[in-house]
């Protein structure tokens, strides 16, 4: 019995150190501000390129963030505006990365410097119609290793993506596949709502992202290939598909700076719809779908205007 008491006194006198210690680790740092306890913390450096209107969004030019990514120009999310008072294009920061599975922000912003230097932008760009275009008739590769043109959906509703497996912020590509796999789900559980509708999500990542790879990554999201496929082809088709629809993007130490453009055809090949923006788009591109799969006295019901404000990711 006393052998047993010792043991018990011992265990207490180990647990009781550990939590001491463990509390005065957390009272040196301070808590990421997130209820939830899968978070990474990530410290990092960057140049603040431009200050969105929602006082929540900052486009960052940033340094390499050890152990999860290389350097980028991208936008980041803060949880208070407060976060960027007082702030300009222009400063030097230093900040922490907070990652969940679902989303990501930045706090414990410090200015630590200002320069006259900022990354150049890729504006200029004159995006084409992607109507009746000779790319539209171009083979890309599936995720199965078909052939697979736009043109070879025709008399279904698309919508259509771009992204990068690899990306390592999930409220930006992940968000995309998300809002698919949402979409698609929700399309294919409706009573007698229409079977013509198809989901790309094309990749930019063509040194990377291949059918072997693509495959992997849908059947992470649950894809059902008979309406959604994943595209990969040559670089400069790809490019040259992504100029068509407005979307910008760059190689980047590694990664990939990019923006965003979810694109709704009709099924008579017409551009109803773009989604310039990342979020949580699912309920949108279900509505949209619908409305571009239906037929009315064999003409499509009549789109409505491009939506070109901005949201910041969910």
């Amino acid at each position: 019995m006393q052998g047993t008491y010792l043991r018990v006194l011992l265990l207490s006198v180990v647990l009781s150190g550990w939590l001491i210690s463990s509390c005065a680790e957390s009272a040196a740092e301070p808590l990421p501000p997130s209820k939830q306890s899968n978070i990474q913390t990530f410290a990092a450096r960057g140049v603040i390129k431009e200050l969105k209107a929602d006082g929540k969004t900052a486009v960052l030019s940033h340094e390499a963030i050890a152990n999860y990514m290389g350097p980028m120009t991208m936008p980041f999310k803060v949880k208070e505006t407060n976060e960027l008072a007082g702030l300009r294009a222009g400063d030097q920061i230093s900040f922490r990365l907070f990652v969940t599975d679902t989303e990501s922000w930045i706090g414990q912003i410090a200015k630590v410097g200002t320069t006259t230097s900022l990354p150049s932008s890729n504006e200029g760009i004159d995006p084409r119609s992607l109507s009746d275009h000779s790319l539209l008739y171009y083979k890309f590769t599936n995720e199965l290793g078909e052939a697979v043109s736009l043109r070879d959906f025709n008399g279904k509703a698309l919508a259509i993506t771009f992204f990068f497996t690899r990306c390592p912020i999930p409220d930006y590509c992940p968000r995309l596949s998300r809002n698919f796999q949402e979409a698609s789900s929700r399309l294919s559980s409706l009573a007698g709502a229409p079977t013509n509708w198809h989901f790309l999500s094309i990749s930019f990542d063509t040194d990377f992202d291949n059918p072997q790879v693509l495959k992997a990554y849908g059947e992470m999201y649950h894809y059902d290939p008979t309406h959604w496929s994943f595209l990969t082809g040559p670089a400069d088709k790809i490019r040259e598909l992504a100029r068509l629809s407005d979307l910008k993007f760059k190689r980047d130490a590694g990664s990939f700076n990019h923006d965003f453009r979810t694109l709704i055809i009709d099924r008579a090949g017409h551009l109803q719809m773009v989604f310039p923006t990342g979020g949580k788009l699912s309920d949108a591109i279900v509505e949209e779908i619908l409305r571009a799969a239906v037929v009315t006295n064999g003409s499509v019901v009549p789109a409505t205007p491009a939506r070109t404000g901005t949201q910041s990711p969910e």
